[in-house]
């Protein structure tokens, strides 16, 4: 290519307007009156100008030389501007994989919250039952301690479990971990103190207090004490005393469902097989909405073999269960429900006539307890209240299958000024709270007799609130739920009247 010639020059200027867009290539552009500037004749024919000094500016990406003949060779090396599909395709891909395992592991650590928050609360719980038994004034048995161990150990179990599957940061599991294997040596060392001392001082307390007693009643009578009455049987003059609480275990629900009842079933056709059945009621104190059944004691402590059943219309902690069957009172109305206990339905439903509810006559610091059922030797009874008693109680004596009304009795005591009240070979009995640590069986009512009198029967407490009580005709026990805690009682009974 010769010097000047047309096509030269136009491609000069297309390099330079390309490298100028791609930022790649750059070379000055000549400016008139310079040397280097290539001018145009008439004929289209470009000529260098002389006696001009030469500019120059560094070209990018341009190399180019004119040999001996005058012939212009030259390069340029244009920028790649293909766009990289593949490359972000790829990086799309890595970025879903990413977001998958992300979430996946955001799953996992939900998974490992929730676990650790169902340890804590059974740590809570185990915390507090054992801060119970290393009070003084705590009755517990060995059988208390095999229990908390049980727990501890299958606690210890799940938190390995957990810590092996658990990835990335794992001190709260450690410090579970910790927690979980202090308790276990603290209940071994709690076991030990017992074994050794406790346990072999009440017995021989117990021991002590028997021949005390048989002591006390040979002076005063000449003659060996009368033997207690037969199971079931009313051959006896009433209740007398009452003995210490032997604490169960706390419900199955927790510490915070402080409301509800509990006991044993009685079919006097089978008095000493019965069932034993637990109802806390739901945290706002009214509502009865779950319950479970035991075929044994051994099975309610250890909290095994439990059928777990639901309703969603009982009330109030006045529940009662008799011939296999459970006995409520409805939710917000004068209603009792009995409920078939191996199906779970509703059997009947019957109105109290002219019954108090929704706390209007409830029992003292016990809300929604208008209505109280209760089962003694002689089969079903209900402790209510009415507007024409004036909150006064009132007794009335129920058919078991229909709930039909067979008689009534009226008495001359407040409801609301009592904490609570039970049925024993038709006398009524009712409790008023002295103090945080006692009650007092203060106040009866004979319906076969229709008498009524004061009584100062001390019973010793775990809590501050008796919330529900009931009487199992064979065992002779009484059935206390004190604030979330399982307690019974044995009663003693005066010799049968002459």
């Amino acid at each position: 290519m010769r010097p000047g010639h047309p096509f030269l020059l136009a491609l000069l200027l297309f390099m330079g307007q390309a490298a100028g867009d791609s930022g790649d290539l750059e070379f000055l552009a000549p400016t008139p009156g310079s040397s280097s500037f290539l001018d145009f004749d008439s004929s289209s024919s470009p000529t260098f100008l002389a006696n001009e000094a030469p500019r120059s500016q560094s070209l990018s990406n341009f190399t180019g030389s004119v040999d001996d003949h005058g012939i212009c060779q030259c390069s340029v090396s244009l920028p790649d501007t293909t766009f990289p599909v593949e490359r972000v395709e790829r990086l799309e891909f890595t970025a879903y994989v990413l977001s998958q395992k992300l979430e996946k592991e955001l799953s996992i650590v939900k998974e490992y919250v929730q676990l650790i928050s169902v340890y804590e609360k059974k740590l809570l719980n185990l915390t507090v039952r054992i801060e119970i038994m290393e009070k003084d004034t705590i009755s517990y048995t060995e059988l208390d301690f095999e229990l908390i161990k049980l727990e501890v150990k299958e606690m210890e179990k799940l938190i390995i479990e957990l810590k092996g599957s658990f990835v990335g940061s794992s001190e709260i599991v450690n410090q579970l971990e910790v927690e979980i294997r202090n308790m276990s040596l603290l209940v071994e060392k709690l076991e030990l103190l017992d074994k050794n001392n406790v346990l072999a001082i009440r017995r021989e307390i117990e021991a002590l207090k028997k021949k005390l007693k048989e002591c006390e009643d040979s002076k005063g009578q000449g003659s060996p004490t009368a033997p207690p009455p037969s199971p079931g049987s009313c051959g006896h003059g009433g209740v007398v005393n009452i003995s210490r609480p032997a604490m169960v275990q706390l419900n199955w629900r927790g510490f915070s469902y402080k409301y509800g009842a509990w006991g044993r079933d009685y079919s006097p056709q089978d008095p000493g097989n019965g069932l034993y059945w637990v109802a806390p009621l739901n945290t706002d104190a009214k509502l009865l909405e779950y319950y479970r059944l035991h075929d044994t004691l051994d099975d309610l402590l250890l909290y095994a073999n439990a059928r777990q059943n639901r309703i969603t219309y009982g009330q109030g902690g006045g529940t009662a269960v008799y011939n296999n069957n459970m006995y409520v009172n409805w939710y917000d109305s004068a209603n009792i429900a009995k409920i078939n206990l191996t199906t779970n339905k509703v059997a009947v439903t019957k109105t109290l006539p002219n019954a108090a509810y929704n706390n209007r006559f409830s029992y003292a610091n016990v809300a929604w307890q208008d209505i109280d059922l209760a089962v003694d030797e002689n089969g079903l009874w209900v402790i209510y209240s009415t507007e024409a008693s004036t909150g006064n109680m009132v007794i009335s004596k129920l058919n078991d299958t229909t709930l039909e009304v067979l008689d009534t009795w009226y008495t001359k005591q407040y409801k609301p000024s009592a904490s609570n009240a039970f049925m024993v070979c038709g006398v009524l009995y009712a409790t008023r709270t002295l103090n945080t640590k006692t009650e007092e069986i203060f106040y009866y009512y004979d319906t076969n007799t229709e008498k009524e009198g004061k009584l100062d029967i001390p019973i010793h407490k775990m809590q501050e609130n008796v919330q529900s009580i009931n009487y199992h005709p064979f065992d002779q026990k009484l059935y206390v739920y004190n604030d979330g805690y399982l307690l019974n009682y044995d009663l003693i009974f005066l010799p049968e009247p002459q």
